[in-house]
């Protein structure tokens, strides 16, 4: 045999016989199962966590079902113990983040002591679950759980319900349930949390007694991540300059408010009258939407409501347009947004009997045709809140533009008092 082909014969020898090298011994790759409830808000909270390469949305444990969305979710199938359970297959680098981390995070982020349940998603297989791999997973769960039922106990909590279990069976989830927030960007995450953390640091104490006077409006938000939440600030709260205050809390600092509404779901927009709730919007809003219901709640059944959202118009030489038409220097807002939309710089008397000027500020109304009436205008409408602000006509000085103005939708700002 030549040399060439013993190192080949070497090679096939050494491949076949040489012992299987877990991959997750190399890598410092590990798994865990862990089941919460509905699998989708927990499987975006794992994979915000730094160290989590994957997490991935399945059913695990169960046994005499067809392993899918329709069939566990059977009536007949919803308190059968050998039902599957809706888990999330956490894969993460262990010289990044811990194990220990990752089932804090677990147990921090939903009720574990209600049992086969969780809110309003009721079945066994939304019940609280650990699946260990291992004797040091199996030992860390349950060292943590019962660190966890001491701080439980002590505000007032019942017995922890978590299931802790042998992985035996794990099959993914269809497809659209694998990302499931991401490919559904308006709606809302369950934060079913007790707000109870392995943290002994004392939680600030929030202080409520702004929100108990007047017209508020409160976001309430995730203890964890949720995406909705984070949509809501990008494309709503955090361009919000309205003159009612806007605050966000969580559902464990809601002392001294009366709220109706589910405070699990997250984001709610919450409007609040003296520390009461007038009416709320579980979930995602759309500025357009946000925005309607802001008008609702500040400008009530009335006719600047007419004006802002039915393209109403103001009566001639209202008292709005009295007080505004010779205000000092100074910008004119949109009464709901606070957005700035038009300067006293370009304003003139046009005797008209509404507010004139010559333009808007950059950026801060889009026009669209309005054929009512048998009429051919031009609407002007706000771009930050959509609503009707007036009509823009060729007959203004010196061949400029007349944007005729609904004084009513405006807040006026002087310029010293503007940051």
């Amino acid at each position: 045999m030549n040399l060439k082909n013993k190192f080949l014969v070497s090679a096939l020898i050494f491949l076949f016989a040489a012992p299987t090298i877990n991959a997750n011994q190399t890598n410092h790759i590990q798994t865990i199962y862990l089941g919460s409830g509905c699998f989708w808000g927990a499987e975006k909270g794992y994979e915000a966590l730094d160290g989590v390469i994957n997490a991935e949305s399945g059913y695990a444990n169960g046994y005499g079902v067809r392993p899918n969305y329709r069939t566990i979710t059977q009536l007949k199938n919803k308190y059968n113990e050998n039902n599957f359970a809706e888990v999330v297959k956490v894969t993460f680098n262990n010289n990044a983040i811990s194990l220990e981390k990752i089932l804090k995070h677990f147990l921090e982020n939903h009720d574990p002591t209600q049992l086969n349940r969780q809110g309003n998603d009721i079945g066994t297989q939304y019940r609280s679950i650990i699946l260990f791999s291992n004797d040091t997973q199996k030992n860390l769960a349950k060292k943590l759980i019962n660190q966890y039922q001491d701080l439980l106990t002590a505000k007032g909590y019942g017995k922890i319900r978590t299931k802790l279990e042998a992985l035996d069976n794990f099959y993914l989830a269809e497809e659209y349930h694998q990302d499931y927030l991401k490919k559904n960007p308006n709606g809302y995450c369950p934060d079913l949390s007790t707000g109870i953390v392995f943290s002994q640091e004392q939680k600030e104490y929030i202080d409520n007694s702004k929100l108990l006077l007047g017209k508020q409006i409160l976001i309430l938000d995730s203890q964890s991540f949720c995406p909705y939440c984070k949509k809501l600030k990008e494309d709503v709260t955090n361009s919000y300059k309205g003159s009612i205050p806007l605050t966000y809390r969580t559902s464990d600092q809601l002392h001294d408010l009366q709220i109706q509404s589910p405070t699990w779901v997250t984001p709610s927009v919450i409007f609040l009258e003296n520390g009461k709730e007038i009416f709320a919007y579980q979930g995602y809003l759309e500025p357009k939407q946000f925005y309607q219901m802001l008008g609702k709640f500040k400008l009530g059944d009335s006719e600047v409501y007419d004006v802002a959202f039915k393209k109403g118009t103001d009566a001639r030489f209202c008292k709005e347009y009295q007080i505004f038409k010779n205000t000092p220097d100074g910008i004119f807002i949109d009464k709901l947004s606070g957005e700035p939309l038009f300067d006293t710089k370009d304003r003139f008397v046009s005797r008209s009997g509404w507010l004139s000027f010559t333009k808007p500020l950059d950026g801060s109304v889009y026009e669209l045709p309005d054929n009512s009436y048998g009429m051919q205008r031009t609407e002007i409408r706000s771009v930050s809140t959509d609503i009707h602000l007036g009509h823009v006509f060729d007959d203004g000085p010196n061949g400029m533009p007349r944007y005729c103005i609904n004084a009513t939708v405006l807040e006026f700002k002087a310029r010293k008092d503007i940051s």
